[in-house]
């Protein structure tokens, strides 16, 4: 298991953060932790930084902070090495299936699949949060050809059985706030494999169980209160019970 955590390891098992409010004293966002769009946080902890923002991705402001970080030595988290594998699905799966996370079974193609299908597109400006799901009717190509900028590229497709759904969620330093046991374990077990402090885990969730999917960044905006009052608690350095 990696070294360096920000809390004591019996804080990093699975578990579901519930009830935490932002109310009941100052807001932090009245002390410095304003989260705006594309600001980026820093939190350090026993001598390693870690690097909060809305977008990791390559070549993006935050993914050049952590880079120049790195080049001066300093024990930063995430990693570049980790961004550039989370956020390119197959890559991604490979790297999860290693350390032992259920993940999705998956193919790359450019043409027609079989459907019902999710699929994410694997060109330079594809974003994981921006992936399609197949049904058997007249969209079909149109959706393949859209995530695949009209055939120029390939696409990663999982095929959703019956009774399949897609579940996502917020990792929040590997915590998470909705009610999924399930999918509590996996976010944990992420933020062991890639490190990285704000992601959306996408999930397929079966009666036999949950598998990752793929990761996606997340905007500020598009987290809950009790997600926003979890992720400014980390900014602020207080400790959960």
């Amino acid at each position: 298991m990696p070294q360096g955590t920000l809390f004591p390891k019996s804080l990093l098992s699975p578990t579901i953060l519930t009830g935490i409010s932002s109310q009941g004293g100052p807001d932090q966002e009245d002390q410095g932790t304003t989260l705006s769009r594309e600001s980026i946080h820093a939190v350090e902890r026993d001598g390693l930084v870690y690097l909060v923002s809305e977008n990791y991705s390559y070549k993006s402001e935050a993914y050049y902070s952590i880079l120049e970080r790195e080049i001066l030595g300093q024990r930063i988290i995430p990693s570049t090495s980790s961004i550039l594998d989370a956020f390119v699905v197959p890559i991604c799966l490979e790297r999860a299936h290693h350390e032992g996370i259920p993940v999705a079974d998956y193919s790359i193609s450019q043409s027609c699949i079989p459907v019902p299908a999710v699929i994410y597109g694997l060109n330079y400006f594809a974003c994981t949060s921006h992936f399609e799901v197949l049904q058997e009717d007249a969209r079909e190509r149109e959706m393949i050809r859209h995530v695949t900028n009209n055939g120029k590229y390939p696409f990663c497709a999982q095929r959703l059985d019956k009774g399949v759904r897609i579940a996502r969620t917020v990792s929040i330093f590997g915590r998470v706030a909705c009610q999924d046991q399930e999918l509590a374990d996996i976010s944990a077990r992420v933020w062991e494999c890639f490190r990285i402090p704000l992601v959306e885990i996408i999930c397929l969730s079966a009666p036999s169980g949950t598998c990752l999917s793929a990761l996606c960044p997340v905007r500020y905006s598009h987290l809950s209160k009790v997600e926003k009052a979890i992720l400014k608690a980390f900014l602020s350095r207080q400790e959960f019970l």
